[in-house]
């Protein structure tokens, strides 16, 4: 539903901090969740003026949801129902909405579960990132693999659709220990999982290490990037033969269990962001695509003290984003799309980069791989 919105909802409070981990979110007090959410609340009411301010326009219409976080099943029964009142009263979200709740394992109370879910939430997704306990633990998280496979056994017989991450590049880790987490990550029956290979960010503890380096959170234990890309090719293959088929570079689904919500970042289908560190892309009164975020200091942004600009996508920033956001989809794009860079096409597809069907180009399981340096040669070629 190209008119209707998805509404990305971020709850920044986690129980701890993991050392990989590059996001807004933190362990902030737990008392400072009230004023949080009453903060979240009146953003999402004065969503219309916050629109008219910036000349974007509001779809009214909301078909997905989002709880990012941090850990959002920390919130409490109160705070839920606060912040569907606050959802519910500006927008009409649909019957069959897409409700997503980001989970801890073994952090999800159970009187939380409960109000989250006859309030409508369907989905979960939990950050497993490894079932097994000396990676997980490596990286600052405080479940063990069985805790993680009790708890998706739990979500599931209430009738859920249970997702999860798994990270290959941890401390640690090993090609024995991947195969591992990919056998019991599959005979979870879990209807999706996303893999995603580690990433040395500098504003995150383990990647300041790496880059530093130190010993403290594990970097001399990192696997090199070669066994990496291993291990992402080799969890692509076990999903696909335990029935999870792939239809993004980083995710994973059975039958009809797609995320639909995250397809809107990936087709520029337009979204709205709340909270802190929250980015939204919506059109303006002309139709083009315009792309704003909140600011990522939890003080500034309950003082509201964080000027928000609006970015307007000019068609050059446009072309780009099709590219590289189309390409990430098992089905690519349409070839009309690259005719200006036919000759760098052609190049990846001899490579075998990337493969040509039917009218579209998309990238192959080894272009994925390096799906980075693919989009930089595409992008870097004169339109």
């Amino acid at each position: 539903m190209r008119d209707s919105l998805g509404v990305y909802l971020s709850v920044p409070f986690c129980k701890a901090k993991c050392s990989f981990c590059n996001f807004a979110s933190d362990a902030f007090a737990p008392e400072r969740m009230d004023g949080y959410v009453a903060r979240l609340c009146a953003e999402i009411r004065s969503a219309r003026q916050i629109a008219a301010e910036r000349g974007v326009v509001v779809p009214q219409t909301v078909d997905s949801v989002y709880f990012g976080g941090g850990t959002p099943s920390l919130l409490g029964v109160d705070k839920f129902e606060e912040i569907f009142a606050a959802l519910r009263g500006e927008f009409d979200v649909v019957t069959n909405a897409e409700i997503t709740m980001e989970c801890a394992p073994g952090q999800i109370a159970e009187t939380s579960l409960q109000a989250a879910m006859r309030l409508g939430v369907s989905r979960v997704s939990l950050g497993v990132q490894s079932f097994v306990d000396r990676e997980s633990a490596a990286v600052g998280r405080l479940h063990t693999g069985i805790q993680c496979e009790n708890e998706i056994a739990r979500l599931r017989s209430l009738g859920l659709d249970v997702g999860f991450d798994l990270i290959c590049g941890l401390p640690h880790q090993t090609c024995e220990s991947w195969r591992e987490s990919l056998r019991r990550a599959v005979a979870t029956g879990a209807h999706h999982v996303s893999v995603y290979m580690l990433e040395v960010d500098e504003d995150s503890r383990l990647g300041r290490e790496l880059i530093g380096p130190g010993v403290r959170y594990g970097a001399g234990m990192v696997p090199d990037d070669g066994a990496v890309a291993e291990m992402y090719l080799e969890a692509c293959d076990v999903l696909a033969e335990g029935g999870l088929a792939q239809y993004e570079i980083s995710n994973f689904a059975r039958e009809d269990h797609q995320s639909r919500h995250n397809r809107k970042y990936w087709e520029r289908a337009p979204y709205l962001g709340f909270g802190l560190d929250a980015h939204s892309m919506l059109p303006d009164e002309q139709g083009r695509a315009a792309r704003f975020s909140n600011g990522d200091e939890l003080d500034a942004y309950l003082s509201e003290a964080d000027p928000v600009s609006v970015e307007r996508v000019e068609d050059a920033e446009a072309f780009e984003e099709k590219v590289f956001l189309g390409l990430r989809l098992n089905e690519g794009v349409e070839a009309a799309l690259l005719a200006d860079v036919h000759g760098a096409v052609d190049e990846m597809v001899q490579g075998g980069l990337m493969w040509s069907a039917n009218g579209r180009f998309g990238l192959t399981a080894r272009g994925r791989v390096v799906s980075s340096s693919v989009f930089g040669e595409l992008l870097a070629v004169p339109a």
